[in-house]
């Protein structure tokens, strides 16, 4: 009977080694392309949430300003069955109307830099839509106009204010994380240039001169006169890169532009 001869226990240990390098290093090469796999959702995901707020906030205003009073035969007895201006405004509305204002300045509430309120129809009657950037979450409010009733008031309560999209980063020196912009200028060092709030909202305003940048002064500044509003959106994913640690941000850009030439 022939003799055979088995493996030595150094040969085992030796082959067993050479597996567990394998398996580590096929086990490293998974865990790689799941982080990797993990961060590019993030990033997809938020990309695709930014656009579609985007397009929701552009078809908002495009349809701003209906019905307006000039579209009436007969002027109705009840205002808010008809739009007294494409861009609502506080304080005093509608008795005094005021400047488009931006942060520090002007004397609207809204519209501004990271709050605008549009009045028209979404096809159940006149509406006030609002779009309020709160800490890192951009709002959403509609509220049926009433005739007697405040744009800035009736959209500010917590009952109709709807989260829109979450982690926007435009106005970063008012979050709780003191560090947050000083590590997104490392990662971003364009983003926010001299460290200010980047504006959500832009607008441009109808004058005697043509189409210009609002705010102006006098009656060329009046939130009626507003044609177009240039939207920026800086949207965070809800984690950090999984493989660096690294935050990723969105931007994304969009433009309004009012339908109705008869306000």
């Amino acid at each position: 009977m022939p003799h055979t001869r088995g493996f030595t226990i150094l040969e085992l240990m030796i082959a067993m080694a050479i597996f567990t390098l394998i398996c580590g290093a096929m086990f490293g090469l998974l865990q790689l392309s799941q982080q990797k796999y993990s961060s590019e959702t993030q990033l997809s995901g938020a990309f695709q949430e930014t656009r579609l707020a985007i397009d929701q906030i552009v078809r908002d205003f495009n349809v701003s300003g209906y019905p307006a009073v000039s579209m009436f035969s007969k002027v109705p007895t009840d205002s808010s069955q008809y739009v007294l201006s494409p861009v609502a405004w506080d304080p005093n509305y509608p008795a005094t109307s005021c400047l488009v204002g931006t942060a520090g300045s002007g004397t609207c509430q809204t519209p501004g830099d990271f709050d605008l309120i549009v009045e028209t129809d979404l096809g159940n009657g006149v509406s006030w839509v609002r779009y309020q950037l709160i800490g890192t979450t951009l709002y959403r409010s509609v509220v049926g106009k009433t005739a007697t009733g405040d744009p800035v008031n009736s959209t500010s309560t917590a009952a109709v204010r709807v989260p829109f999209l979450t982690n926007v980063m435009n106005n970063v020196m008012n979050t709780p994380s003191a560090g947050l912009l000083t590590q997104i200028n490392a990662t971003y060092p364009s983003m926010f240039p001299g460290g200010a709030p980047q504006p959500i909202f832009k607008y441009t305003c109808n004058t005697s001169a043509g189409p210009k940048p609002c705010p102006l002064a006098g009656s060329d500044g009046l939130p009626g006169n507003i044609r177009d509003v240039d939207i920026n959106l800086i949207v965070m994913t809800r984690q950090p890169d999984a493989q660096t640690q690294v935050l990723k941000l969105v931007e994304l850009d969009g433009r309004g532009h009012r339908l109705n030439p008869s306000q």
